[in-house]
């Protein structure tokens, strides 16, 4: 008998499946049949480090899913704060204490694809990369470029980068302090979880806003899971 689990891992990669001209990604058994070991794929965003770039995900779903998020590595080399760059594993929020059961393999990989263009050397995986985007970030795109070309079939390509190094703040390492005014009256700590996951203040403003998120006066306060769902499919473009 299939279990729930299982019914709904073969909806989701149904959907992947169908949704992957928008998406993007891509995500299947590992053996063809298997729901328990998926293998994924991740295309890197256009003006990043990686551009041109294809990225194999190991994906292990655990017995709780969807209450438990699945456990995602790179299998392809990436020169990446947030990523090992001897093992793959992978530090982010949205893949640990961030994780909600609205969310699905599809969301999980459109945020490590969201990575790659806003990496986080505050919360590194890697120290010795992290160290490096933050102290010298030119240095840290040849590098994050060079292996893109090398281990996940990059062309090897001029790429004019400096709207990349500007969005992140990479001048210094250090990005700047967000303006109150960005945060439109919202609790900062209630926008920077999902901030954290690698979406723009801006946009995650805009979401609370389109979804009708309460202010509740400038407090912090835990968000239903229906709304976490609403507004990471916001940030997603899916609605």
């Amino acid at each position: 008998m299939t279990s729930s689990r299982d019914r709904r891992i073969a909806k989701e990669l149904a959907d992947i499946q169908a949704d992957r001209d928008n998406s993007g990604v891509y995500a299947a058994p590992a053996d063809g049949v298997t729901l328990k070991h998926l293998k994924g794929v991740i295309p890197a965003p256009p003006e990043t480090p990686y551009a041109g770039a294809t990225y194999d995900i190991d994906i292990q779903i655990p017995d709780s899913y969807p209450f438990k998020s699945p456990v995602m590595r790179f299998e392809t080399k990436i020169w990446h704060p947030n990523v090992s760059s001897q093992t793959g594993a992978i530090c982010l929020d949205t893949l640990g204490s961030g994780w909600s059961p609205v969310q699905t393999i599809k969301t999980a990989l459109l945020s490590l694809r969201m990575l790659l263009e806003s990496p986080n050397p505050k919360d590194p995986q890697d120290a010795e990369v992290a160290s490096m985007l933050v102290e010298n970030p030119e240095r840290f795109v040849l590098v994050a470029q060079d292996w893109a070309v090398r281990y996940a079939g990059a062309p090897r390509q001029e790429l004019d980068l400096s709207k990349w190094m500007v969005k992140h703040h990479h001048k210094g390492g250090v990005p700047k302090t967000d303006d109150e005014n960005r945060y439109k009256g919202y609790n900062k700590d209630l926008v920077d979880r999902f901030v954290n996951m690698g979406f723009e203040v801006d946009a995650v403003v805009e979401a609370f806003l389109y979804v009708g998120i309460e202010r509740n006066n400038g407090q912090d306060y835990e968000l239903e899971e229906a709304y976490m769902g609403d507004i990471t499919a916001r940030l997603l473009g899916e609605q």
